[in-house]
């Protein structure tokens, strides 16, 4: 067996992207499934897709590049580079947009390979990441776009919680209804889309709120996790734990809590503090902030206290957990998005997708 290793239930997944998009379909709203966080495995995405995702989602254009064989409609998220229109063009259906330029470049393109590209305009609601923050500017962008060939307006969209920590709520979706609204009564027009952000407006479905235009939403965390990112909250009928990290451990000793010795900076440029708590059964295990961070980590172990770690190593206090741990022995933890964002990245950790024969 090798380590470390990032194990990924399909069985979990499947079933976190059909209760949430059953939740969804509850409120007329098509969800695109994000997958960037396992970068665009396509074992993976497959787990959407037969869990019901009407998009599959991705900010990285190599990603999509994965998802090629896919007959859903492919959807970037970030922004498109200038640099990369001809990719863009090539591996994605639909675009989130918010410079003119960008836009014309993506229209010369199409017409080039006799391709029709899709665009979402994206409106910044006040959480200032991306997006038109005046109206005025929406209305001026949303002419040109509709003069241009080889693109055409598919929806506008807004992202919130990302940046600034805005949470959506019915007041301020309903200023992109309202936009909506504005723009098909101007010109005669229904948009496809009107993409109300991502898993930080699950609170409101949950809560039994929502603003009816709005039938979009672009969804990681709360397929993955299953959790909403706008308070943290588990979602009903979820699993956290279909990811999950398992590491092999290479050192047990006994140590004492405080290093000896005058403290400087960390290898990471940061002066350490620590709390003594005498002699205590330290842990370490082969894996480090080059694959993860280590407060991206859970312990499914409550006695086990991770302290922290260095490029290569994690660092665990095991004096109060009732396992005896020794040197070849393994340990798993559950991951935080950015964790699993992390170790599906490295290279460096292995990757065990299964699924179990029953669902």
């Amino acid at each position: 067996m090798e380590y470390p290793k990032i194990k990924v239930d399909l069985n979990k997944v499947e079933h976190n992207v059909r209760t949430i998009v059953n939740l969804c379909r509850k409120y007329d709203i098509e969800v695109a499934g994000v997958t960037k966080v396992f970068c665009g495995d396509p074992r993976i995405a497959q787990a959407y897709v037969d869990g019901g995702v009407s998009y599959l989602a991705d900010s990285r254009i190599e990603n999509l590049k994965r998802l090629g064989d896919f007959s859903l409609p492919k959807m970037l998220l970030r922004l498109p580079m200038l640099s990369q229109v001809k990719q863009v063009v090539k591996y994605a259906d639909i675009s989130l947009n918010s410079e003119i330029d960008t836009i014309r470049a993506l229209s010369k393109e199409a017409k080039a390979i006799n391709r029709r590209h899709k665009i979402i305009l994206m409106v910044d609601l006040g959480d200032l990441r991306e997006g038109y923050y005046y109206e005025e500017e929406i209305f001026s962008a949303l002419e040109e776009v509709m003069s241009l060939s080889g693109v055409e307006l598919f929806g506008i969209g807004t992202n919130l919680t990302c940046y600034g920590g805005v949470i959506p709520e019915e007041s301020n979706l309903r200023k992109l209804a309202e936009i909506a609204k504005a723009i098909e009564e101007k010109h005669e027009v229904s948009m496809e889309v009107v993409s109300g952000g991502n898993s930080s407006n699950i609170h409101m479905l949950s809560e039994g709120k929502w603003v009816s235009r709005i039938n979009n939403l672009r969804l990681g965390e709360s397929l993955v996790l299953g959790q909403e990112t706008a308070y943290g909250r588990r979602i009903d009928n979820t699993h956290d734990d279909a990811f999950k990290l398992e590491v092999e451990v290479i050192e047990v000793k006994e140590k004492p809590s405080v290093p000896t010795g005058k403290i400087g900076r960390d290898a990471f440029g940061r002066v350490p503090a620590f709390t003594d708590k005498g002699i205590r059964k330290r842990i370490i295990c082969g894996v480090g902030k080059q694959d993860v961070e280590a407060d991206s980590l859970i312990s499914m172990d409550d006695n086990l206290t991770i302290l922290g770690g260095s490029s290569d190593h994690l660092i665990l206090d095991g004096t109060d957990s009732d396992i005896d741990y020794e040197v070849g022995d393994s340990i798993e933890f559950k991951l935080t998005y950015g964790g699993i964002l992390g170790a599906m990245t490295s290279e460096y950790i292995k990757k065990d997708i299964f699924r179990n024969c029953r669902k």
